[in-house]
């Protein structure tokens, strides 16, 4: 039998990824281009033929899904779980701002470190904590050679990734680049775990962020 899939889909580009905003919670749209993106992800995406589709619930990544789940006659099931880090004191900050708040706090988040974003916000513990039972259930659910896919946000799925693929949060910092908007992982299931099988892949021509969130 073929082995299961999991695509880990990041939603398009919204103003605040163009205006350098931690956005973390905060609940904002897709820019026009962010929504091409979305429509040029969906037809590449078919490809893997997948069977379910999940996504948090903030605007930016359910549009994206729904967008997705159109060329799939599928049913996007949102869970908020699949949200973005929590960035605290940060949200609706520019970077420039947040160096100028707190500069040790966001170079050990840059870092990978088990930093809590603006300070009283998430850090990679609690994401991980958080998004583990929901991959879990999701996994349970899906049979043999099935695909998923998971659309959500920078962070949440550089830590996806790390708990799929078995890393701590310093490695899979220094591996894996955050994904730009509509910018997705795809991760296959081996006899001997969860193995790499493509990272920041996208649908040509379209520009992609590289804001986290």
């Amino acid at each position: 039998m073929p082995p299961r899939r999991l695509i880990l889909l990041r939603h398009g580009q919204t103003q605040s990824n163009l205006d350098g905003i931690w956005q973390g919670h905060l609940d904002v749209e897709l820019t026009e281009l962010g929504r091409r993106q979305a429509d040029a992800a969906a037809a590449q995406l078919t490809a893997y033929r997948p069977t379910t589709i999940v996504s948090s619930d903030l605007k930016r990544a359910a549009v994206t899904a729904q967008a997705v789940a159109r060329d799939l006659s599928l049913t996007v099931a949102l869970d908020p779980r699949w949200r973005e880090f929590h960035v605290g004191q940060w949200t609706g900050k520019t970077t420039t701002e947040v160096i100028a708040m707190h500069p040790a706090e966001r170079l050990a988040a840059l870092r990978g470190e088990e930093q809590r974003r603006g300070i009283d916000g998430e850090g990679p513990a609690e994401v991980r904590a958080r998004v583990t039972p929901a991959l879990d259930e999701l996994i349970g659910r899906l049979g043999e050679g099935e695909c998923a896919i998971i659309v959500s946000h920078g962070g949440t799925i550089r830590v996806l990734a790390a708990v799929l693929l078995g890393l701590d949060m310093l490695t899979a910092t220094r591996l894996l680049t955050t994904p730009g908007n509509c910018q997705w992982a795809d991760l296959v299931q081996a006899p001997a775990g969860w193995r790499l099988a493509g990272w920041n892949l996208r649908a040509p021509d379209l520009g992609a962020g590289e804001v986290s969130g």
